[in-house]
């Protein structure tokens, strides 16, 4: 069973997460989402409720936009209160040896803007590198992202466009859950 940590501070009103998590909600796959932005709008975040989350999975997904080249705000307050000391890193901080962290992500922009030469000169896992330290931190095993870009209607994608991409999204995490499920 996988833990999605949901973090989109408008989710009612978004076609690729949305689609995303729609897609995962109807497969055969047991995953328990937490909508953080839905269970704290506040950001007053239960630390103890989501420690226990992440102590009944195997294999933690993180889903979420990307704003401003980095995590929505809520998700890096649910960092900073969760995984703290001695839960998630310290000399008895082992609590999240081993599971799986798979960061799960939508890009607003074209693809061929990232890179040296377009207008956000980095590549998309150019901005990962503090999720994958996080994840090493915590003595989790770091899974490459799955993303895809184009998600920006104001862009000119469709919602159709962005819909379809989406699927194929949540049937790549759906391959790489059931792969990961497979080496238990």
């Amino acid at each position: 069973m996988a833990l999605i940590i949901l973090a989109h501070p408008n989710f009612k009103n978004s076609a690729a997460n949305k689609t995303i998590i729609e897609e995962l909600k109807n497969s055969r796959l047991q995953i328990e989402i937490r909508n953080i932005h839905e269970l704290y709008p506040d950001y007053k975040i239960d630390i103890k409720a989501e420690q226990d989350a992440l102590l009944r999975h195997k294999t933690v997904i993180f889903q979420y936009p990307v704003y401003w080249y980095n995590m929505p705000a809520i998700l890096k307050q649910w960092f900073d209160l969760v995984f703290e000391y001695q839960f998630a890193y310290g000399s008895k901080g082992d609590k999240l040896k081993d599971k799986n962290f798979i960061p799960s992500f939508t890009v607003g922009a074209p693809e061929d803007e990232y890179n040296t030469l377009g207008n956000h000169h980095f590549r998309v896992y150019e901005f990962c590198k503090n999720l994958e330290q996080t994840a090493y931190y915590a003595q989790m095993k770091y899974i490459d992202p799955i993303y895809f870009h184009g998600t920006s209607l104001e862009a000119g994608y469709t919602t159709d466009d962005v819909k379809n991409k989406a699927i194929d999204q949540a049937e790549r995490l759906l391959k790489r859950l059931s792969e990961l499920e497979e080496m238990l």
